[in-house]
């Protein structure tokens, strides 16, 4: 009799939920909105919602799914099960997932940080395969990172290990919602890269993205910097130097310390491809330890949306083995 797994990865806009096969082939995938703004109650019945979904449209009954991992954004306590504080989700404080779900089903059900999951699912199945020393790196809202070294996630004492978007790259610079200021983050990501743009802008730069938002700074998209990018749009490819060259800075820092064989970039952002992933290339060959970076590729990453699904029932998979050896 066939077995199955269940990956969820939960956004503050949309929750992804896909039902994979013994072998992680997709059977169905599926996307329902998150809702976050009625609160954890709330937020937890939708992901039990998108659950029914999926049993439902592939005549799976539940006493097939031998595991789900859920990949929740923010901090929490994968051992306890318990999503500490999690970014953009009112009414969201050490909310007990693990507990409240094992009311509705006899699985066993793991939750780990968002980024760390696809983390998992780049490393089992996408751009990863066959590395014992990586880096995922994800650039959307944030910059977000999951680290294996020697064949092992790293977590660190409160789970918390790996904080790339952290790093502190200037005394005094944008704050973060971290409490501190001048994090990486504030600067390489989808939002930071818009807001070098518009500073500049302010300044009296000149850029072809003026005429299409009609000189609106709040329509500007990461998306459009790519594009103007690709005209030969002077301001476009001096933020998106400046940002790579951030990145290649920050990535160098990271290089020095953890000696990684492979990064991968990843979220939205990764989409700029080379315009961006050349520079960051050049400044750590420049910066980093030479013989560490020359061990050292770095790669866009494989999996795209799925990498989350897949990599939630990829970690599930994981601990349920764990289990099953003890």
């Amino acid at each position: 009799m066939k077995s199955y797994l269940i990956g969820v990865d939960l956004g503050g806009t949309n929750i992804k939920a896909a039902i994979f096969d013994e072998e992680f082939k997709a059977i169905q995938e599926l996307s329902i909105p998150t809702e976050a703004s009625a609160g954890s109650a709330h937020v937890l019945a939708r992901i039990r919602e998108a659950v029914h979904l999926l049993t439902v449209g592939t005549n799976i009954t539940l006493d097939l799914v031998k595991g789900m991992g859920i990949g929740i954004p923010g901090l929490l306590d994968p051992v306890a099960g318990i999503s500490i504080f999690s970014p953009n989700f009112p009414d969201w404080d050490h909310v007990p997932i693990i507990d409240e779900m094992k009311r509705y089903y006899d699985f066993p059900i793991y939750i780990d940080n968002d980024v760390r999951v696809n983390l998992y699912g780049e490393w089992q199945h996408g751009a990863g395969r066959g590395y014992a020393n990586l880096i995922l790196i994800t650039l959307g809202t944030g910059l977000g990172s999951g680290m294996v070294s020697d064949g092992k996630v790293i977590y660190g004492t409160s789970y918390s290990a790996g904080e790339i978007g952290h790093m502190n790259m200037y005394r005094s610079g944008r704050p973060c919602k971290c409490g501190s200021s001048g994090c990486l983050g504030r600067y390489v990501s989808a939002v930071g890269m818009v807001n070098t743009l518009k500073e500049k802008l302010v300044e009296g730069g000149n850029s072809i993205i003026e005429k299409w938002t009609e000189g609106q700074h709040e329509r500007i998209t990461a998306l459009m910097i790519s594009e103007a990018y690709d005209r030969d749009d002077a301001l476009a490819i001096e933020v998106m130097r400046e940002t790579g060259e951030m990145l290649g800075f920050g990535l160098a820092n990271v290089i020095n310390m953890f000696n990684p064989e492979l990064i991968i970039v990843g979220g939205g952002m990764a989409a700029a491809g080379d315009r961006l992933l050349n520079t960051v290339r050049d400044t750590v060959q420049q910066h980093a330890l030479s013989l560490s970076s020359s061990r050292c590729s770095i790669v866009q990453a494989e999996l795209g949306s799925q990498a989350g699904t897949l990599g939630a029932a990829s970690f599930a998979w994981k601990k349920m083995n764990e289990k099953s050896n003890v």
